[in-house]
């Protein structure tokens, strides 16, 4: 039981670095990383007052995570 409790956060995490690994592949601009970002957050705040998605919030708050370092390495190139 609790090694399938550490298991269902780590595929948020994959999932959410595969969402961000083939949005990367779409080649956006640094404008539309942005906006991104700020969605995720936005749902994450909003997930995080819902009674049933609670549970997910990891997902965007990953997606956040992923993409501000993508953001991070495309300017520093």
């Amino acid at each position: 039981m609790m090694l399938q409790r550490r298991l269902e956060g780590g595929w948020s995490i994959i999932a959410a670095a595969l969402s961000v690994a083939l949005l990367a592949l779409i080649e956006l601009s640094f404008d539309q990383w942005r906006l991104l970002i700020v969605a995720s957050l936005l749902m994450t705040v909003f997930m995080l007052y819902h009674k049933r998605l609670r549970h997910f919030v990891l997902l965007p708050s990953s997606i956040v995570f992923t993409s501000g370092l993508l953001l991070i390495t495309m300017n520093l190139h």
